[in-house]
């Protein structure tokens, strides 16, 4: 094994250990020796983005998906990193380009309905989403957005529908039960939304919105300080520069809480 390949297979392997801080440095090291090795500019991208460095995850993605156009897992991370930094046109572009050389590509057309969705341009929204799904009737990812904008639209039924259908096919998929979990919630359901809830961060401990909700379902059963853990492990993980409104009313709730309980105690 070459000095390259070890370097990568080190930096594979502090990934998989959770050891995100290491495998950047091991990547920044082998980058200025070799500037233009794109395994390296692409697992570096990845760890950055994993660690919520996305304006350095930006740069180094731009840099290696421009090299190899042809690599479509790069240019959708390179979309989510500019939707993660709210540049919803540069997102659009690169989804759009997939598109243009690969209609088949329908995650990239559930991408930019998701884009829609976010600007409240919901009927496009879900014009994006049925069109993915003429394309793949199996794609959750696609149902799980149309279940989005069917609950936003207070379509709860069909909603609901899409969610269900959605975690049948991928049933160990932690958006799918969070998803129902919030359906739920909003029903009033609150044992109903605390078991998916629960279920979504089983599947993927570092779900930071699972978290937000769960911590809504004990405070609405009056469980204030397991609320306030929850809400605390939702700051914890949660990093993106779109959330820092949401953030930092949950610190401020938090807040106020405690100063309840000291007031009780």
């Amino acid at each position: 094994m070459s000095d390259k390949q070890l370097s990568l297979s080190r930096a594979e392997q502090a990934l998989e250990n959770g050891s995100v801080e290491e495998a950047v440095q091991i990547l920044k090291r082998l980058l200025q020796e070799q500037a233009d090795n794109n395994d390296a500019k692409a697992l570096l991208g990845e760890a950055l983005v994993e660690i919520g460095r996305l304006e350095e995850a930006v740069t180094i993605l731009e840099d290696v998906a421009g090299q190899l156009p042809e690599e479509f897992d790069l240019q959708y991370d390179l979309g989510d990193v500019y939707f993660e930094l709210d540049r919803p046109d540069d997102a659009c572009r690169v989804y759009e380009n997939i598109l243009s050389s690969d209609p088949s590509q329908t995650d990239a057309r559930v991408s930019l309905g998701l884009i829609r969705f976010h600007q409240e341009r919901l009927e496009e929204a879900e014009k994006c989403y049925r069109q993915a799904l003429e394309q793949d009737p199996s794609s959750a990812f696609a149902l799980l957005s149309l279940g989005d904008v069917c609950f936003a639209t207070k379509r709860s039924a069909e909603a609901r529908k899409c969610f269900e259908k959605a975690l049948e096919l991928e049933p160990d998929d932690p958006q799918g039960h969070f998803n129902l979990a919030e359906y739920h919630y909003d029903s009033g359901d609150l044992k109903a939304a605390e078991k998916y809830c629960r279920r979504a961060v089983t599947l993927d401990p570092d779900f930071s919105f699972a978290y937000l909700t769960m911590g809504n379902i004990c405070l609405d059963q009056e469980q204030v300080q397991e609320s306030i853990q929850c809400f605390k492990e939702f700051l914890k993980r949660e990093t993106s520069p779109a959330s820092q409104e949401i953030c930092a009313e949950v610190s401020a709730l938090i807040e106020g809480l405690l100063q309840n309980l000291n007031v009780l105690l």
